[in-house]
Order: C-alpha cells, then sequence, then structure tokens
C-alpha cells in the first residue's frame, strides 16, 4: 500500500533533488547498517519523506558521507543521514513485519511465512524499543482488517481510510509528548494516510473488480462518476493533509516537502489519467 509519496522529479530543482537523493541513499545506507540486506530491500519512498520531514522539525547532526554501493559502483554519490533515519529505518522494519503478518493470518501465504522468520529477529528488537508505535500500528491495522471484513460491498471508504490514517499517525509519532506542534503533526499524517490508502484502492480497483477481490471503492465504481466521486474523495484528504503541513514550522527542505505534498502524491494518478482507463458503464 506504501509507494504513493514521492517526489514529482519534472517539477523539482536540481539541487533538491540531488538533495532527496542523498537522503534516500542514507536511508538505504542506515538500513543495510542495522538490519543487513533484508533491511535494504524494504526501503521505500514514503520513509524518505518521512525523514525529511522530521528533520525539518527537528535540529540535529548530520551525517555525510560520498561513497560507492552496489547500486552506485561505477562512482561516488552522497549519503547524507540523521537520527530520525535511523527511527525511520526502524519504523520500516516494524511495517514490514507487521504486512507479512497481516498476509498469513488472511491467506496462510507459504511466501508471508518465510519472511516473517526472515525479519523476526530485527522485528522484535524494534518492537522493544518502540512499544507505543508498535501497538497503535498493529490496533490500527487489526481495526483496518476488520472494518474490511465487514464492508464486503466496499461502502465504507471513509471508516477504512481512517483506520489507516491511524497507523500514519502511529509513524510519525517520533517525540509525541515532546513535540510542541504534536497537534498539527498528527492532523498531517491522519489526512495522509487516509489520502494513500484511498489512492491505493483507487489505483486497484479494475483488477479487485475482475478478480471479485475486496476493493473499498467498489460501490462508487457501479456508477458513471466513479471518477469524480473518487478524485473528490481523495482531493479533500489531501487538502486536509496541505493544511496542517502549513502550520508546521518546516524550513529546512520546505520546497522539497511541498514538491512532495502538492504534487508528487498524485503521480500515480496523473500516470493512471495519461494512460486511461475502460469507460465506465455504470455496472461491475
Amino acid at each position: 500500500m506504501f509507494g504513493y509519496v514521492q517526489l514529482r522529479k519534472a517539477e523539482c530543482k536540481i539541487k533538491d533533488y540531488d538533495k532527496y537523493k542523498s537522503y534516500y541513499c542514507g536511508l538505504c545506507r542506515v538500513l543495510n547498517e542495522r538490519f543487513g540486506t533484508t533491511g535494504r530491500i524494504t526501503l521505500t519512498y514514503d520513509m524518505t519523506f518521512l525523514v525529511l520531514l522530521l528533520d525539518s522539525l527537528y535540529e540535529g547532526d548530520h551525517r555525510i558521507e560520498k561513497r560507492r554501493c552496489i547500486m552506485h559502483p561505477g562512482r561516488k554519490h552522497r549519503e547524507i543521514s540523521c537520527a530520525v533515519t535511523e527511527y525511520a529505518a526502524d519504523m520500516n522494519i516494524l511495517l514490514t513485519y507487521a504486512h507479512f503478518a497481516d498476509d498469513m493470518k488472511d491467506e496462510g501465504d507459504k511466501k508471508a511465512g518465510a519472511m516473517l522468520r526472515l525479519y523476526r529477529k530485527d522485528f522484535l528488537k524494534v518492537k522493544k524499543k518502540y512499544p507505543y508505535q508498535y501497538k497503535k500500528i498493529i490496533r490500527a491495522l487489526k481495526e483496518l482488517d476488520e472494518t474490511e471484513k465487514k464492508d464486503s460491498d466496499g461502502r465504507e471508504i471513509k471508516k477504512s481510510a481512517a483506520s489507516f490514517g491511524k497507523l500514519m499517525m502511529a509513524l510519525f509519532s517520533y517525540r509525541r509528548k515532546a513535540e510542541p506542534f504534536l497537534h498539527e503533526l498528527m492532523g498531517m499524517a491522519y489526512h495522509l494516510g487516509c489520502f494513500i490508502y484511498i489512492m491505493d484502492a483507487y489505483d486497484d480497483i479494475e483488477e479487485d473488480v475482475k478478480k471479485s477481490s475486496y476493493n473499498p471503492l467498489k460501490s462508487l465504481y457501479n456508477s458513471k462518476d466513479f471518477e469524480e466521486k473518487a478524485y473528490e474523495l481523495m482531493y479533500d484528504e489531501a487538502a486536509k493533509c496541505a493544511w496542517y503541513y502549513e502550520k508546521l514550522p518546516c524550513t529546512e527542505h520546505r520546497d522539497i516537502l511541498g514538491n512532495i505534498i502538492y504534487a508528487g502524491i498524485w503521480n500515480r494518478y496523473d500516470r493512471i489519467q495519461k494512460e486511461g482507463r475502460k469507460k465506465h458503464e455504470g455496472c461491475i
């Protein structure tokens, strides 16, 4: 479900794109240092955004290095990391394990079972270090699972999206009580999570309908104004996310963060619009 919080490269200055890549590579290196290759493969753009956002809120020391890696063997590249990067790396492991545990519970997936065994040791370390985030993420996933099971015809999109919003709030809870702008940060995280959930449903709707799989937008898909209604749902959450973001004192990385919030999160939607969908005839 993650992967939608990206940079809009075409609208980004070269210096900002280079900085973004440096933080992305920094997160990749920290994942490798802390959890090895299995940690590195959990790398996401979403967590790079979390690093940049939290780094803009909290002052701290940065580790800047130029080095080669398996992805860039030909030349050295810049990597930037900080304390927030380590936090994001830990959250990556927590989410990855929770994702496979959910797959194993719902489908008895053998691959998911193997991945659980692979990540279990690292997961237990992170769970012990961040019990609050762990409990909130598990609670949100359980709530989401219960809602989706009851909502077989796809009519509870806002309720299920709210559960994913709560999951995002847990991820953004880096300092919690020590955060003077906690209300604004949690508001932004919540609505970003709601947006991601609805965007993911919009992205998967055609395939889910063909396979008769669950999709919270299925009831809307059975209407001629599906595109308009789906867009309105996503736009409402994106606008609220941006409103809370503007209340945060983010000065560092502001151009990059603004690029992601106002444009990058719409990358997949714009691609779908460009590629086109089959016409909706008002029936599934």
